[in-house]
């Protein structure tokens, strides 16, 4: 998804879960932030209210992952 949404091609095979994301990949801004956002509700069908997410979900791949783990298993 991060691949699609940020359009970095083959650079985000080489992402692990300690990959930073915001401030260490160029495309990571808040436009791509809030396209995540909802590209992770269609795809997963759960709703992100604005008191649930901070900039901490995209501190990392790992980070970010684990925010969509939670919200799925909700």
């Amino acid at each position: 998804m991060l691949e699609h949404v940020l359009g970095i091609g083959d650079r985000a095979r080489a992402f692990t879960r300690e990959t930073r994301l915001m401030g260490a990949v160029p495309e990571m801004d808040s436009m791509a932030v809030a396209s995540i956002l909802t590209a992770l509700e269609e795809r997963y069908g759960f709703t992100i209210d604005d008191d649930e997410i901070d900039g901490s979900a995209f501190a990392t791949v790992g980070s970010l992952a684990d925010f969509v783990d939670r919200k799925v298993a909700q």
